[in-house]
């Protein structure tokens, strides 16, 4: 695990990615492959640990002689959460010039639970670790609840220096903010709101092909197609229950066995044990890899290989990410119902990026969904245009 904060001195970075929970590796019909070395990693749904990142692209010359801004992504570790700002502020430094930092926030006590308004003097109560002090960073990108009593005031510690970009429906007022960027389906809308499809993620094809490589051996003698299964679990509104579980494994095992395809399938940490335990038994003799927790992670790589990608409906995150893949993306039904998660699934559909899921495979074709890349364009956009009213 990378310390409590990393800085990446380049133009664009990598940082710690979430991670899915256990599963287990079954080549059944593909030659056996050796495991992949252990490597720390963390995770909310279903992505990877640190890995060495790609060569930094090339900015275009009038972009290169710009002065390096400095970049806070901040969240409060959860990898989930993290990799939301991350992605987008490793996104903005595709564009300019950066040097990121990752700040993961921690409040003594219950300070954390408090809400913003109650939450007087917020770096007095911070771990040391947080690290919230200056110099005070040109852009701000923040996620999650527990960021919100240093987002609301990040602009008067620094003098008006800093830019702030709040993930996600802060549920606050939006002017407390330079920019709020919340997923669609939460229908926030005002002057300083940038709605996106989903939320900000840290894949490019870029790290697709790297992560393929890494995992190259166990994958290129596995039959097509290959379906990537992105399983994640318990939350406010969904639930996976054994009986769904075991109508899922069934739904998957079929058209698999009927076209000799293969499996690679991830779990969240929280995927239910009894519906983790009951997929794995059911699904293990087919062709592929069942990702135990254990060695280095091959989500990004599943990504990268899968010919068919299945998300349960419960995350943003990975049906965010699978849509960014350009590849046929199925949506697992879930013990639950949820509006706000119903209009995300239909937005993806209006992309042409995602369908529910039926208990067959086929192919389509659709535009990349690449939210990122506009969000991080409308940040440096502003940004832009906030530092030359300045000049006049």
């Amino acid at each position: 695990m990378a310390g409590i904060t990393d800085v990446v001195e380049k133009k664009t970075s990598e940082a710690t990615g979430p991670k899915p929970a256990r599963g287990r590796k079954t080549p059944a019909n593909a030659a056996a492959a050796p495991r992949p070395e252990s490597r720390p990693g963390a995770a909310e749904t279903a992505a990877p640990e640190p890995t060495p990142p790609p060569a930094p692209e090339t900015l275009a010359p009038e972009l290169s002689s710009r002065d390096p801004i400095v970049i806070w992504a901040i969240s409060d570790g959860r990898a989930g959460i993290e990799a939301q700002a991350v992605g987008l502020a490793e996104a903005v430094a595709r564009q300019v010039p950066a040097r990121i930092v990752v700040k993961r926030v921690g409040w003594s006590g219950r300070t954390g639970r408090l809400p913003w308004w109650a939450n007087w003097l917020p770096r007095r109560w911070l771990t040391p670790e947080s690290e919230i002090q200056p110099p005070w960073p040109d852009l701000w990108v923040a996620a999650g609840r527990a960021t919100l009593p240093l987002s609301i005031r990040a602009k008067r510690w620094s003098g008006g220096k800093t830019y702030v970009v709040q993930i996600q429906d802060p549920r606050v007022p939006a002017h407390m903010f330079d920019l709020v960027i919340p997923p669609r389906h939460d229908r926030l809308s005002g002057d300083n709101v940038l709605p996106i499809t989903g939320s900000p993620h840290r894949v490019t094809a870029e790290r697709l092909d790297s992560e393929y490589a890494r995992f190259r051996d166990q994958i290129d003698a596995l039959p097509r197609p290959r379906v990537a299964v992105l399983l994640g679990g318990k939350s406010r509104a969904f639930d996976l229950s054994a009986v769904r579980a075991a109508e899922m494994a069934h739904q998957i095992q079929l058209p698999l066995e009927q076209e000799g395809g293969s499996l690679l399938m991830t779990f969240s940490r929280r995927t239910p044990e009894p519906a983790k335990a009951l997929l794995t038994a059911r699904l293990r003799h087919l062709p592929g890899i069942i990702w135990d927790g254990t060695g280095a992670n091959p989500y990004f790589a599943f990504l990268a290989a899968a010919d068919y990608i299945l998300v349960t409906e419960d995350s943003t995150n990975m049906a965010t990410e699978a849509a960014s893949t350009g590849k046929p993306v199925f949506i697992l039904k879930m013990d639950g119902t949820s509006l706000k998660f119903r209009l995300f699934h239909q937005e993806l559909e209006s992309l042409g990026a995602a369908r529910p899921y039926g208990g067959a495979f086929h192919g389509w074709t659709y535009a990349p969904v690449d939210e990122t890349a506009r969000a991080a364009a409308e940040v440096v956009a502003r940004m832009d245009a906030r530092t030359a009213g300045a000049a006049t």
